[in-house]
């Protein structure tokens, strides 16, 4: 067993005391795992006071040793300002290294880099390209993104069906604005054949996630038409539109003022028990939410 063996398994073990006390020789001495480290302590405040300016010497010492995570760390303090005046095109240089090793956070944000043009000319085929690579990788944003990028035809060409693909991919990993774009697609029948409902299960996930717009629609498919993929319900429609009423924030305003109208529509088929019940389980949710 090594000091850095020692210093490795006091850090994972979240020993920050003892991995710092380890660490600040070793990083001294010149090892570059330590150096990242103890950039990782100052810079996230684990054991010692967050210190940005810390973190950035030690991360660029590592970095210069051709440490590949330490390239990339360096990159994002570079994009986010911290420790170092941000500079976007020193960012993209640091990135570059670990893309090309496949590091996928460092992928994604050349991704993210070529899609609004920071620190290099905006290049939606670039893009798509890194999006790619680390949309492959399983990286749930690039996988999102990339679907975005079919579905607009940016630095592609337009494929719903491929963005269904990639949306699908984030969708299964939990991410709730590709569960609530997948079941779009669904119920408009584009990239894939119509299914209302495999439109309602992931409407009905990305609404227990708290998206807004998907609460809205789930709630109208409980509503109306007999049910579209689900039993028609008026409670369920009932308390899936007020929570979407709630939700929507203030750049979701026509969200909010149709969910109202369609939620007055919805009650006009209810008693004034089912309003009761609706509104119940709408704060039973919001008391989940809260707790978790």
């Amino acid at each position: 067993m090594t000091p850095i063996d020692d210093l490795i398994r006091a850090y994972q073990r979240g020993d920050y005391g003892t991995a710092y006390r380890l660490s600040k020789p070793l990083a001294e001495q010149g090892f570059a795992q330590a150096q990242f480290i103890i950039a990782a302590m100052y810079a996230k405040g684990q054991g010692v006071p967050q210190d940005y300016a810390e973190a950035f010497k030690w991360c660029r010492k590592a970095a210069e040793q051709g440490h590949t995570a330490a390239q990339y760390n360096l990159g994002t303090m570079y994009a986010k300002g911290q420790g170092v005046p941000q500079d976007y095109e020193e960012a993209f240089k640091l990135y570059q290294r670990p893309a090309e090793e496949g590091h996928p956070d460092a992928q994604y944000d050349l991704f993210g880099m070529y899609i609004k043009g920071e620190g290099v000319p905006q290049d939606y085929a670039e893009a798509a390209k890194w999006g790619r690579k680390a949309a492959e990788q399983g990286h749930i944003s690039a996988q999102y993104n990339l679907g975005v990028s079919y579905d607009m035809g940016l630095g592609v060409p337009q494929n719903h069906a491929e963005a269904v693909k990639w949306w699908r991919l984030a969708a299964e990993q939990g991410r709730a604005d590709a569960q609530y774009r997948l079941g779009n697609k669904f119920k408009e029948g584009r990239g894939v054949t119509q299914n209302y409902t495999e439109a309602a299960k992931w409407f009905q996930k990305a609404a227990e996630q708290g998206h807004a717009i998907a609460q809205l629609d789930i709630g109208f498919m409980y509503g109306f038409n007999q049910g579209l993929g689900v039993a028609l319900d008026y409670v369920l429609a009932y308390m899936w539109l007020t929570l979407a009423i709630s939700r929507a924030d203030v750049f979701k305003e026509k969200v909010r003022i149709l969910a109202i109208e369609t939620r007055h529509l919805v009650s006009a088929n209810m008693t004034p028990a089912q309003i009761t019940e609706a509104q119940h389980l709408a704060g039973e949710w919001e008391l989940k939410k809260k707790a978790h």
